[in-house]
């Protein structure tokens, strides 16, 4: 562990701190996920608890590449003299929060917490709501042009007033939404986990006293600075200058593809990221508005992954001080652009910022992975009319690494995809088929993940289904020899006469009584020459479904025998391998890109 600069408490303390912190933040998140209502929080586990200091920096967070500056749109909005012991603000305003929440679907709840009469901390609680109105059920669906459109709009409020609901404004804002009682039961299972919140951080400024607490904050968010930006400079040395971009297929309003750009300078004093030459906004919902502090974050999850000692907190998302952004491109649009599908173009600040770390490493990175796929389905409820709506996020294959295979059907940061049990008993569907799609990792010395096959028959007539899927067109990149992860599709009634390709960003499309919709994700890039797999690797694959037989030989170069066993061939195998292709370029997608700057000029064609 890297020496904490303890400012006067003992590094035993502060790791107690730590601890303490960490069990409070997942005894409340506990508590949110299992008394909210809807099934995005309830079995989707779409939430995240924080807790801040007074002066609204992060001290215990999660490792969600997503979030902005939580807590500043409170700060600004309600000065520190008005803040009152039970008083909740509550905001999901997007432009205002400069991204501190990045679309209308999640919910900001957070309370203070008063230490002899002063105010010492606050808890915070998100959530992605199921709906909050708007032009179509889900509030965030692919055919919005306006964030209008996304569902009402709540700017930095004060919900509790010294532990007195507005019922006036909760009531409305209730009002909004096509399941109320889904909306009712999230925005008490949110008060719930920060009035938790609040209790524990007394306790523990009751335990440890509030100079030894709030000196042990100032230790771990010094420690988290200090450790990420001595690796930042280790891996980016300073006078070098790094530049990369990755796309998003299309806004579905026939836009596209749109390009994320990202050039990275080091220099003594710090570094500068500039973002300014990203394409320009879209006309559909993917816009993602980046709050500074995302791109630290991307950094910080590759950068600390080994140390868990090292918290996420205020010492990692200002490390870069200077990030560049542009108003009125992908990731920075202009008021009041949609940002519902913001999740693709989040996909590509990420991958672009692994492909910096790709450039600087000569590859030894992970490669690139696809954002999680969506497909909803709404209509009536056949024994009462009452309207349903079916949401699903669904996993896809996780780039390859350096020393592993990518994770397979990974939905964003391992959060849940629907029990099939659930699903069918509280919707008109059924679950023909779930399995792992063989052969959509990309080829490498270690395997990209694979993505999911999963097959939902509809139940009854008059529904519409809404799309959602990237990285088809441009699918993620395989680094230093691999390959590109295999694009994925949606398919209506698979195997019959009216089998047909779907759209893959898409909202309405109708279906009867009968429809089966198959979806088949997309999956990882893979890592290193995949003639350098070994060959019992290979045959495991097989054998478990992830790779065919005739993908272990086309791809990989190993030959199996027939049989159940399925045995390598060992002589057939070494002659097939003897011809080895060679290695073309650092990055592959659609064909080899000798380097960096090679992949940066095709970007900009």
């Amino acid at each position: 562990m890297d020496e904490v600069r303890t400012r006067g408490v003992d590094a035993v303390t502060i790791e107690i701190i730590k601890g303490a912190l960490r069990s409070a933040q997942a005894e409340c998140e506990a508590l949110l996920e299992r008394t909210a209502m809807s099934p995005v929080i309830r079995e989707k586990q779409d939430y995240f608890i924080g807790f801040y200091d007074a002066g609204g920096r992060l001290v215990t967070g999660t490792k969600l590449p997503l979030f902005g500056d939580v807590m500043r749109p409170i700060l600004d909005r309600f000065p520190a003299e008005d803040i009152r012991p039970g008083d909740i603000y509550w905001y999901n305003d997007c432009y205002a929060s400069r991204g501190g929440v990045s679309h209308t679907s999640d919910q900001v709840f957070a309370t203070p917490v008063f230490v002899d009469g002063r105010l010492a901390a606050f808890a915070q609680s998100w959530a992605h709501f199921r709906d909050i109105g708007g032009a179509w059920p889900g509030s965030n669906t692919p055919g919005t042009e306006s964030i209008f459109q996304e569902g009402i709009i709540v700017p930095p409020v004060r919900l509790y007033r010294e532990g007195v609901l507005n019922q006036d404004l909760f009531e409305t804002f209730v009002r909004n939404s096509r399941f109320p009682l889904h909306a009712r039961g999230d925005t008490r299972a949110l008060t719930a986990a920060v009035r938790l919140g609040e209790k524990r951080l007394q306790e523990l400024f009751a335990r440890f006293g509030t100079t030894t607490l709030l000196g042990a904050v100032e230790a771990m968010i010094d420690q988290t600075k200090r450790v990420f930006l001595r690796r930042m400079k280790e891996l980016f040395p300073p006078g070098g200058r790094w530049r990369f971009a990755d796309r998003v297929d299309s806004d579905g309003k026939g836009n596209g593809p749109f390009t994320v750009r990202m050039e990275l300078m080091s220099h003594d004093k710090g570094f500068t990221l500039d973002t300014t030459q990203s394409d320009a906004q879209a006309k559909g919902p993917i816009n993602f508005l980046m709050n500074p502090t995302v791109p630290n974050t991307v950094f910080g999850l590759y950068l600390l992954a080994d140390d868990d000692s090292v918290m996420m907190n205020e010492g990692l998302l200002r490390a870069i001080e200077d990030v560049r952004t542009k108003e009125g491109t992908i990731i920075q649009p202009a008021w009041p652009a949609p940002l519902g599908q913001r999740s693709n173009s989040l996909a590509r600040v990420i991958s672009t910022g692994i492909g910096l770390i790709a450039q600087a490493t000569s590859g030894e990175s992970p490669a690139a992975s696809s954002i999680y796929t969506i497909y909803t389905l709404t209509g009536r409820q056949p024994h009462d009319g009452s309207l349903f709506y079916k949401s699903g996020g669904h996993g896809t294959g996780q780039g390859a690494r350096p020393f592993a295979d990518g994770l397979d059907v990974i939905y964003y940061v391992a959060q849940q995809n629907y029990p099939i049990e659930f699903l069918e008993s509280d919707m008109p569907v059924r679950i023909r088929t779930y399995a792992i799609r063989c052969d959509s990792g990309g080829p490498g010395r270690w395997r990209g993940g694979c993505g999911v096959v999963r097959e939902m028959e509809v139940l009854v007539d008059g529904c519409t289904l809404n799309t959602r899927m990237d990285n088809v067109a441009n699918p993620p990149w395989g680094v230093k020899g691999g390959r590109s992860g295999r694009p994925g599709r949606f398919v209506m009634n698979p195997g019959t006469p009216e089998e047909r390709e779907l759209p893959r960003l898409a909202q309405g499309i109708p279906t009867k009584k009968g429809d089966v919709v198959r979806l088949e994700s997309t999956g990882g890039g893979g890592w290193g020459h995949p003639y350098d797999r070994e060959a019992w690797r290979v045959r495991q694959d097989v054998l478990g479904g992830f790779v065919s037989v005739e993908a272990a030989r086309a791809d990989y170069g190993v030959v199996l025998k027939d049989g159940k066993e399925r045995e390598v061939d060992e002589q057939a195998t070494a002659a097939l391998r003897a011809d080895r292709p060679p290695v073309e370029g650092m990055f592959h997608r659609h064909g080899a890109y000798r380097d960096a700057d090679a992949w940066w000029e095709a970007m900009a064609s």
